[in-house]
């Protein structure tokens, strides 16, 4: 029977592996975080993510159980629950993601499973939850938090709940208060010792708590239980719990306290869940380990475990093997259970931890009030039994960011060197293409497809605002490095502000000013009557967006926490990175400026854009007038001026590059010897030269 038992727990934990199911995707886990919270950017390797509030700031954390505390049901499958918690570690959301419970799957049907997680929001990692009722059926005046169970499938959602707590304290112990990340110490499986039971005493490899029965009538004395246990006022000077704690996960230990027999059987259990750690507990008293109502091979109720401050999930292992015979016969005739907890969980055997002791009284007699005061116990194991798996240094963030969009990122930088090699080399065989308009249409819809919906490569003050905050701040700016698509962007930009000032994003990068270029397209086609505004009111309005920029950054020192609610002036989020799946009034906002630029030629780029009085404060950096010019524009020809619907060039001829889009219809005007004034005059002169010769 017991290879039978090996063979099919083995078969067990090998179809939980195969089962294994991939985490959800960032954009399905983003849509099951309920308002007005929202999912942010991922703190981990092991599918953790940030939660933001409302405002945008850290609230907590959103993670799925099976990537950090994998521990497989009946199926062989493991359950997989979304957990979101809050900073102090209150669980605000609980939900099931996936199972293969076969009591679920076939027989109670789902709504019971789903109805058992509906009982977490409100309570906190740091409390003692178990799964079961009070002890009693009364009141509870003790430190647990009891779960409803599910009828007929206890054992499934008590492996739920482990896997839940499992992974809540996984992300507690790593982000919460600063606790060591380092891996959980593992037994030395070949270090050899030759102990006895008296050097485990000797050397605190054993750890013993003993209470008389006065003191723990001291410990309820002045309540309503104070004389609620006789024989505690018979016999004061008795044992009212003699308890003995030794870990058995090293070799060396485990020899010296089971017999021959035992040990073997102890391996043999542990080469199939190597993951546990065998704690050996003996009360040679009159308290006892658990109550009357325990389950084997579930959670003990009296018996609970910390360690830095957060609950140690504890389970009865089931095994029931011979002491060593050189042990004392009071140890041999107490009371013993091997508890079992999963290293994977948090917990670290090398590092001191605490046993919880319930001592529970009762008052009265039908539905009983209950009482309990918890004795703890501290325990250690020597690090000189245990071993470290080495620590896997990850990759950095950068590298991390890079390798998962790797695809896209080839492919924007292919194109940003094309076409900053085009614009810089070839600008004037490019506005001399005849199909121009059309070419430049197409780059721009690539830029709004590819860069904004798919890459969400949309620049935006945010990023600038991010960083004067930081400079401020002291900060560190990793946070740039999370995407490497949009960094990318931002380095083509700063070099094309010595190229050509702002002309190079905002005439050609930029995707929701590409879906204004579109809107004016569509306008015309649509012969809808196009307005501009007076030079006055044109220069007036043109100063706003500087005044925007001022306000923003003012922002970013007077009410920090409300940067992003100011920056909702760009319309950005909206129409380019959520694609219009927004609030009404969002939409409305975006759409606005897009109808309007129906009529008004990028009214929001011209007039308002934060970011484009950024891009042309950088501009300044420009070290070149890339826009050639003749003697005769602006004197007297003014075709170019006419024909900008930037505004951008004044009626000397000059151009105002702060104002300059870089939509090269100015450079396709100066070269096309059938538009140019000052070339057509040209042409008409030397024409008539022969002529005036021949007669």
């Amino acid at each position: 029977m017991r290879v039978i038992h090996i063979i099919l727990t083995s078969l067990l934990l090998m179809s939980a592996a195969i089962a294994q199911a991939s985490p959800l995707e960032r954009d399905t886990l983003a849509t099951l975080i309920m308002p007005p919270f929202s999912l942010g950017d991922p703190v981990n390797d092991n599918g953790v993510y940030s939660l933001l509030n409302s405002g945008g700031a850290e609230a907590g954390y959103v993670f799925e159980t099976e990537p950090l505390a994998p521990l497989p049901g009946f199926s062989g499958a493991a359950i997989n629950v979304l957990v979101v918690l809050d900073l102090e570690g209150n669980f605000l959301d609980v939900r099931l993601l996936e199972h293969n419970e076969p009591i679920f799957v076939s027989g109670l049907g789902e709504a019971p499973f789903h109805k058992f997680f509906e009982q977490y929001p409100g309570l906190s990692i740091s409390s003692s939850i178990v799964v079961g009722t009070p002890y009693g059926d009364g009141g509870s005046g003790g430190s647990l938090v009891y779960l409803d169970g599910v009828t007929k499938a206890t054992a499934s959602v008590r492996i739920a709940h482990e896997s839940v707590m499992g992974a809540a304290l996984a992300v507690a112990r790593e982000k919460m208060q600063g606790i060591s990340t380092q891996p959980p110490a593992h037994p030395k499986r070949d270090y050899e010792e030759a102990l006895t039971w008296d050097d485990l005493v000797t050397q605190g490899l054993v750890t013993r708590k003993t209470v008389t029965n006065a003191e723990i009538d001291q410990a309820f004395a002045g309540t309503l239980w104070e004389d609620d246990d006789p024989e505690a006022k018979d016999d004061p000077e008795g044992r009212y719990l003699d308890l003995w704690v030794v870990d058995l996960g090293p070799p060396a230990i485990a020899r010296a306290v089971l017999s021959d027999d035992g040990f073997t059987e102890l391996q043999e259990f542990l080469s199939i869940s190597p993951e546990d750690e065998p704690i050996l507990v003996v009360d040679t008293a009159r308290h006892g380990l658990v109550s009357p109502d325990f389950v084997r091979n579930t959670a003990p109720d009296w018996l609970s475990a910390e360690q830095d401050g957060f609950p140690v999930a504890l389970r009865d292992s089931d095994l029931l093997v011979d002491l060593s015979p050189d042990l004392p016969d009071a140890i041999q005739d107490g009371a013993m259970m091997i508890l079992r907890t999963d290293r994977r969980l948090g917990f670290d055997p090398a590092r001191e931890w605490i046993l919880n002791v319930a001592a529970i009284r009762e008052h009265g007699m039908f539905q009983p009030e209950t009482e309990t005061r918890t004795l703890t116990v501290k325990h250690s194991t020597d690090e000189r039994f245990f071993e470290r798996p080495g620590v896997v240094k990850p990759v950095p963030a950068w590298l991390e960011a890079v390798r998962g969009r790797q695809g896209d990122l080839i492919v924007l930088t292919l194109f940003l060197t094309v076409l900053t090699g085009v614009l810089l080399f070839a600008q004037n065989p490019l506005a001399n293409v005849p199909a121009f308009t059309p070419l430049r249409l197409a780059i721009l819809a690539f830029v709004t497809v590819f860069i904004g919906w798919w890459g969400q490569g949309q620049l935006s003050i945010v990023t600038v605002l991010g960083v004067i905050r930081t400079l401020y701040e002291g900060g560190s700016f990793a946070f740039l490095v999370y995407d490497p698509f949009s960094l990318v962007i931002w380095g083509f930009t700063i070099l094309g502000f010595v190229l050509w000032g702002r002309g190079y994003f905002c005439g050609w990068l930029c995707p929701f000013g590409a879906l204004q270029e579109f809107a004016h397209h569509l306008g015309r086609k649509l012969r809808l009557p196009q307005y501009d505004l007076s030079p006055l009111w044109d220069a007036r309005f043109k100063a706003l967006k500087y005044l925007l920029l001022l306000g923003l950054v003012a922002t970013v020192f007077v009410a920090p926490d409300n940067v992003d609610k100011a920056a909702e002036v760009e319309p950005f989020k909206t129409a380019i990175t959520t694609l219009f799946q927004r609030e009404w009034f969002y939409v409305a906002y975006a759409a606005i400026w897009l109808l309007s630029g129906m009529v008004l030629f990028k009214g929001f780029c011209r007039y308002v854009c934060p970011l484009g009085a950024m891009m042309a404060i950088g501009g300044l950096l420009r070290g070149r007038k890339w826009i050639e010019r003749r003697e005769e524009c602006g004197s007297p020809c003014q075709l170019c001026k006419v024909k900008c619907s930037y505004g951008a060039i004044r009626k000397t001829g000059e151009i105002q590059y702060s104002e300059c889009f870089g939509c090269l219809d100015c450079v396709s005007i100066h070269n096309d010897q059938t538009r140019c004034v000052p070339l057509i005059i040209a042409n008409r002169r030397s024409q008539k030269r022969p002529q005036e010769a021949a007669e």
